[in-house]
């Protein structure tokens, strides 16, 4: 037996994206509190880029858990099936896809998430403008965990794959693991070191990877690695904590385009570790759709 299931289809940069339009789909109860398996497994089948949708990760918005401080909830699973405390790209298509079905009022709210509260504001152009709050910096709280690792932690090198690789850990809410090509007698090829660094010790969360490559001082270029996707086309997080991190060591200024292969951020940051930094970029919908889930990814169906 299978369960129609209603989606929408929608990317930021080529980050994409399943949409489901709330706890309640197609007399589904998918709210992540009761039915965490369950979302895990629709994850990972809905986001199966041969037998499913395809997609980079797969997004709800649920009614927030303290509705005076939050006005939605953004609830966030990577395509294979594992939770993310935040997606920069995501939550720009999440904050249009709120407002256009009516669950938000405003064009600026404040989302519930993983990472803490959000503040999105969607522009007059439909570009979204993301307080994505301060950088996290400690290790602990990244976390991180090596020898020497000082808050903030800055080329501190790591024994990856029998080099040593010098890193900038930084966490927008997700742990981020930045590499300036820049830094080494000779880069490094992503497609190896990427799922290498993605699983390292130092990393008990594992980490997204960014390979950095300074451009100018008012521009980076990224290769994404992301945490449980692989490589993908951006990594709005991603971009925010490469622009931390290279504001930190001094390459750029304090706002930043920052070049990924889908298409580029920008990205704010004044430099003190309590600041907020701000990602502005797009957001757009794709297709809406529906698919046949199987009883075994759904086995509860509705009477």
């Amino acid at each position: 037996m299978h369960v129609k299931l209603p989606f929408t289809k929608m990317h930021g940069l080529g980050n994409d994206f399943v949409m489901l339009s709330g706890p309640d789909v197609a007399g589904l109860d998918l709210h992540p509190d009761r039915q965490k398996e369950t979302l895990e497994k629709l994850a990972a089948f809905l986001c199966d880029r041969h037998f499913g949708i395809g997609a980079d990760g797969l997004i709800l918005p649920v009614p927030a858990s303290d509705s005076s401080r939050f006005d939605t909830r953004f609830v966030y699973l990577n395509g294979d099936g594992s939770w993310a405390e935040m997606c920069g790209n995501g939550i720009r298509c999440f904050a249009l896809f709120v407002k256009d079905l009516g669950l938000v009022h405003s064009d600026s709210f404040t989302v519930e998430t993983l990472a803490g509260p959000i503040s999105p504001k969607i522009n007059a152009d439909r570009t979204v403008t993301v307080d994505m709050g301060p950088p996290i910096l400690e290790p602990a709280l990244i976390p991180f965990v090596a020898e020497n690792a000082q808050s903030p932690v800055q080329r501190l090198p790591l024994s990856v794959l029998g080099q040593s690789v010098p890193v900038t850990p930084v966490s927008m809410g997700n742990p981020h693991c930045l590499v300036f090509q820049d830094e080494l007698p000779q880069k490094l090829d992503p497609a190896v070191f990427g799922p290498a660094l993605e699983i390292h010790p130092a990393f008990p969360a594992k980490t997204n990877v960014e390979f950095v490559e300074v451009l100018s001082r008012q521009e980076l270029k990224v290769t994404v690695w992301e945490r449980g996707c692989g490589f993908t086309l951006a990594c709005g997080t991603g971009a925010c904590a490469t622009g931390v991190g290279a504001m930190m060591l001094g390459k750029v200024d304090s706002v930043v385009n920052v070049a990924l292969p889908g298409g580029t951020l920008k990205i704010e940051w004044n430099g003190q570790p309590d600041d907020h930094v701000f990602m502005s970029g797009p957001a757009a919908y794709v297709f809406n759709g529906e698919i046949e889930v199987p009883a075994s990814v759904l086995p509860k169906v509705p009477v």
